[in-house]
């Protein structure tokens, strides 16, 4: 858990690795509405905007702003995800965010359900949401990068070339003879790449 002891008045007072937290939960179609709704609120207020104007914008009452903003800087990005009917995400000791750092170095999981999984095998921790998860591997200095697929650079003349080769091979067989072609590799069409 982060203790923060910011005195938030003004614009800019979100730390650069805060605020992308907090911008990747905003923009998180998948985070809870609730968790959503509050990192949005504190980006407004670090842009410079007050708990009136946040209250106005997100349809609330600007003493719900000032509550989430204490919360902030009491507990940090971790405090926003405490809802007080069903508690805040659990959170892991320090031995076993380093083994969970560990697992996930060795492991690369594919998905935060995975590392959900071998937390609650592990540890008997359940965490109740994908973006509490999300913000545990944040801390632990991860980050979720989807690779880019890239067509195959073949060389254009060296192409031209084989086209060329290949359609006078077909004009000149015989009637008994045929081509085929024989390869080890079967690719596959329409594959997506993921991210480790």
């Amino acid at each position: 858990m982060f203790l923060h002891s910011v005195v938030m008045k003004g614009a800019g007072f979100l730390t650069s690795e805060d605020r992308q937290t907090l911008l990747e939960l905003a923009r998180d179609g998948l985070a809870e509405h609730r968790l959503a709704r509050r990192a949005n609120a504190l980006i407004l207020l670090d842009r410079g905007m007050s708990c009136a104007e946040v209250a106005q914008v997100l349809l609330l009452d600007d003493d719900t702003i000032r509550r989430w903003r204490d919360l902030f800087a009491r507990d940090g990005v971790d405090g926003l995800a405490g809802f007080h009917f069903g508690g805040r995400q659990p959170f892991l000791s320090v031995e076993q965010q380093a083994r969970l750092h560990a697992w996930v170095g060795t492991q690369l999981p594919r998905s935060t359900r995975e590392v959900g999984t071998w937390i609650e095998a592990q540890f008997g921790v359940m965490f109740e949401s994908r973006s509490g998860l999300i913000k545990l591997l944040h801390r632990l200095g991860f980050e979720h990068r989807k690779p880019e697929a890239m067509a195959c650079k073949m060389d254009p003349h060296q192409q031209r070339r084989f086209i060329d080769h290949y359609n006078a091979l077909l004009n000149h067989l015989s009637p008994d003879e045929t081509v085929m072609f024989i390869d080890a590799v079967h690719p596959v069409y329409g594959a997506e790449p993921v991210g480790c």
